[in-house]
């Protein structure tokens, strides 16, 4: 390779993660291919543009040609109807590993999300390993992607890092955030760990910053070999709620965890004739 990194492919290269992972890759790769349904440009003479949409699989075949590795980023990024969920995150990412699959990706990384262990409480430490309690629909969507990973992983011998990803903002803005926040620069570092690590058949991992107050463990992090830097608790003092008691028996998925956030997305069923 004549860079580190070589070609990577980034779906959902236009979104808020997306944009932000091509920023910070661009000079540390041979070819990077921005995979999104919207156009967008090429900011160097690195950059291939494709313009999709991963419910077309022969197109994702083609735009993954040559890779070697894929950041998956692209799907629903919120609470939804499951149909959508289903067809945006679950399909959309069996493409992106079957396309993988065909073109023989060195690496697949697949954004996973905290939501798939929201209703565990609080004051309990969290890993990976631990049986999915999904926060909502979205969760679910997520909990299916992880499963996908797996199976491309022990089935085809797919090399796949799913990444939880934490609350990804440029500093948090709520109380929940000072236990799920991860920082821009933490989030760059696990990706890009995650495309780099040696010797992986399947990882999944919480991908949040260092902070105090942080419910989940971070182990599986570390052995992709990234340590994160940033602690949420520096930015404390501007985040309303913050000295708050912390009720150890509260869900970790807060306000994602009541009823209402789901059922404004449940399609009604038409009254009968």
């Amino acid at each position: 390779m004549s860079s580190r990194l070589g070609t990577v492919v980034v779906t959902g290269a236009a979104g808020r993660i997306g944009a932000e992972v091509c920023r910070h890759l661009r000079d540390e790769v041979r070819h990077l291919v921005l995979v999104d349904r919207v156009p967008l440009d090429p900011r160097s003479s690195t950059d291939r543009v494709v313009q999709l949409d991963l419910a077309d699989l022969d197109a994702v075949v083609a735009a993954l040609e040559g890779a070697d590795a894929v950041v998956h980023l692209a799907g629903h990024p919120d609470e939804a109807p499951l149909a959508d969920l289903l067809e945006s995150n679950v399909l959309g990412t069996y493409h992106v590993l079957e396309a993988a699959r065909r073109q023989r990706v060195g690496r697949v990384v697949l954004a996973s999300s905290n939501r798939v262990t929201g209703f565990y409480p609080v004051g309990q430490v969290v890993a990976p390993d631990a049986p999915a309690r999904p926060d909502g629909f979205y969760g679910v969507s997520k909990v299916a992607v992880e499963a996908l990973g797996r199976l491309y992983a022990d089935k085809f011998g797919l090399s796949v890092v799913c990444l939880r990803i934490g609350s990804f903002e440029d500093e948090p803005t709520e109380a929940r955030y000072l236990a799920t926040w991860l920082s821009p620069r933490d989030g760059i570092g696990f990706i890009r760990a995650a495309i780099t690590a040696p010797e992986v058949h399947f990882v999944t991992a919480y991908a949040v910053s260092a902070n105090t107050r942080a419910f989940w463990d971070t182990a599986a992090g570390a052995q992709l070999g990234y340590l994160p830097v940033d602690d949420a608790e520096s930015h404390a003092d501007r985040v309303p709620g913050s000295e708050a008691p912390i009720d150890a028996a509260a869900f970790q998925g807060g306000a994602y965890t009541t009823a209402e956030y789901s059922l404004r997305h449940v399609v009604a069923s038409p009254p009968p004739s």
